[in-house]
C-alpha cells in the first residue's frame, strides 16, 4: 500500500509542478498583454487628442493677441469723447473675447489658463488705471499707448508661455 502511495506521488508532483510553472508563465504572458493593450490605447488617445489641444492653444495665443492693448485700442475705435464710454467698450470686448474662447481651458494646462485670466484681469486693471487720469478717449489711447510702449504688455508674458507649453506638448 505504501508503494502504491509513494508510487502514485512520483506520478502525481511533476504533474503539479509542470502545471504551477505553465500557470505562472500563461498568467505572466497575459499581464504583458494587457499591459501592451493599455500602452497601445493610451497612446492612441494622445495621438487623438494632440490637434485638439493644440487647436486650443492656437486660440488661447489668438486670444492672448486680440486683447494685446495696442492691438485692441486699433481695432475697437471710442464711440464718443467720453472716457468712461470707450474703457467700457473695451471691457466689453476683452470679456467677450474670453467667454468666446473659455471653454479651452479644459484642453489647457492649468499653469496656462492661470497665466491667460492673470493676462486678462492685468489689462483690464491697467486701462482702468490709465481711464482714471485720462480727460477723454483720445487722450486715454494715448496714455495707453505711452504706457504700454514703456513697458512690455502681460499679453507678451502669457504668449510665451503657451509657445512654452507647445513645445513640451511636442
Amino acid at each position: 500500500m505504501e508503494d502504491k502511495l509513494i508510487e502514485s506521488i512520483a506520478y502525481i508532483l511533476p504533474a503539479i509542478v509542470t502545471g504551477l510553472v505553465a500557470f505562472y508563465m500563461f498568467n505572466g504572458f497575459i499581464k504583458q498583454q494587457n499591459s501592451e493593450k493599455k500602452l497601445t490605447l493610451l497612446a492612441d488617445r494622445k495621438k487623438e487628442s494632440l490637434p485638439i489641444k493644440l487647436q486650443a492653444y492656437e486660440r488661447m495665443l489668438l486670444f492672448c493677441e486680440r486683447i494685446n492693448p495696442i492691438k485692441i485700442l486699433v481695432r475697437v475705435k471710442p464711440i464718443s469723447e467720453n472716457t468712461n464710454d470707450y474703457l467700457q467698450l473695451l471691457i466689453a470686448s476683452i470679456e467677450q473675447e474670453f467667454e468666446h474662447n473659455m471653454v479651452q481651458q479644459i484642453y489647457i494646462s492649468d499653469d496656462s489658463w492661470t497665466a491667460v485670466l492673470a493676462t486678462k484681469n492685468a489689462i483690464i486693471n491697467k486701462l482702468k488705471q490709465v481711464a482714471e487720469t485720462s480727460e477723454n478717449a483720445n487722450k486715454f489711447r494715448e496714455n495707453v499707448i505711452i504706457e504700454y510702449s514703456n513697458t512690455l504688455p502681460p499679453t507678451d508674458t502669457a504668449i510665451s508661455f503657451i509657445k512654452n507649453e507647445v513645445k513640451k506638448l511636442l
